[in-house]
């Protein structure tokens, strides 16, 4: 078993990647069921949170079956993410995460994010304002270090824990690097295998099959992984995973009515959410990930995607599912999208 105090895992758990304008709650619930087994909020702004923004405070909500799920902030002030962190506090997570990785240039330059890893004495004040102001269990994804030069990633999870974090979740990339090259997770391994560090050490990048995450288990020995890219549009990757973790064995692909099932998972779930057409308006971009793989699927997805009543878009998604009935999925290896390329922030 694998824990952040209270908080007790499976053993080497996996875990969801706190992604902008992708983790929310009806995704996190369709990869919860898939088998993740730590979910993430997308990143919310202290100041945003302290300010009181509706966007802010709506990115807290976390449904009961995702748990156990952290809300993730970020900041560069240390009053404000005391006071975020509070706030955070009285909504009730499982822990509380701080972002230290976003390599996103509008994050960036307000000093937060990856930003902080110029300046290890602010990361390290910051965190423990963070500790200092919450009960839960406070915990950090970062990165190796701002470039190829300052690759400082064993001093920062010394000083973290030092402060009071009880888990790290280490990106294998600097900031500068973005999402270009490979994840380097040797550095990753170094912070694992430091006899100062007791506190569980979890690596993220590149991982986009069950092979990758068993070699880098086993060539690594990190406590656990999480996942990001690999599971937009595929939430199937986590049960992939642990099914190939615990037998060496592939799964076969989803089948349509696993695919279609999860469409209508997530349509309900984002319907209960965001409510009526905002709920309906979101899932538009999900039909085509979903249905990837069906010949002649651009039809169907062509009217889920201008149909504004719920009952009239589940009618279709079974029509997809009497006319493909039978058809085997081929596996397709998983594309890791830059989807900061997009990113609203």
């Amino acid at each position: 078993m694998v824990k952040i105090e209270h908080i007790t895992l499976p053993e080497f758990p996996l875990l969801l990647a706190p992604m902008e304008d992708v983790s929310d709650p009806p995704f996190r619930v369709v990869c919860k069921a898939n088998g993740a087994d730590l979910l993430y909020t997308e990143f919310i702004s202290s100041e945003g949170l302290v300010g009181d923004s509706a966007k802010c405070r709506r990115k807290l909500d976390i449904f009961d079956e995702e748990r156990p799920a952290g809300v993730q902030i970020f900041g560069g002030d240390e009053g404000r993410m005391a006071q975020a962190s509070a706030i955070v506090d009285l909504t009730k997570p499982d822990f509380l995460d701080i972002n230290f990785g976003c390599p996103v240039k509008g994050i960036v330059s307000q000093g937060a994010g990856s930003g902080v890893l110029k300046n290890l004495d602010l990361m390290t004040r910051l965190t423990a304002a963070c500790v200092k102001a919450t009960s839960l269990p406070v915990t950090v994804k970062t990165r190796l270090g701002w470039d190829e030069d300052s690759k400082n990633i064993e001093e920062v999870a010394e000083r973290l824990q030092d402060v009071g974090i009880k888990a790290l979740t280490i990106h294998g990339r600097t900031r500068c690097q973005m999402y270009k090259g490979e994840a380097d997770w040797s550095l990753i391994a170094k912070v694992k295998n430091n006899p100062r560090i007791h506190i569980p050490i979890f690596g993220n990048g590149d991982i986009d099959s069950p092979q990758k995450a068993k070699e880098y288990k086993e060539r690594f020995g990190v406590d656990g992984i999480m996942i990001g890219r690999a599971a937009i549009g595929y939430p199937w990757i986590f049960r992939e995973v642990r099914h190939f973790l615990d037998t060496g064995q592939e799964l076969p692909a989803p089948t349509v009515a696993e695919r279609v099932a999860v469409c209508k998972q997530h349509l309900d779930k984002s319907l209960q959410w965001r409510g009526g057409q905002a709920g309906i308006y979101s899932m538009r971009r999900h039909y085509l990930t979903y249905l990837k793989g069906l010949p002649g699927i651009k039809e169907f997805r062509n009217r889920l995607v201008t149909l504004s009543d719920p009952e009239a878009i589940k009618s279709v998604l079974d029509e997809v599912l009497r006319k493909y009935e039978g058809f085997e999925m081929e596996k397709e290896p998983i594309q890791l999208i830059d989807y900061h390329e997009n990113c609203p922030v």
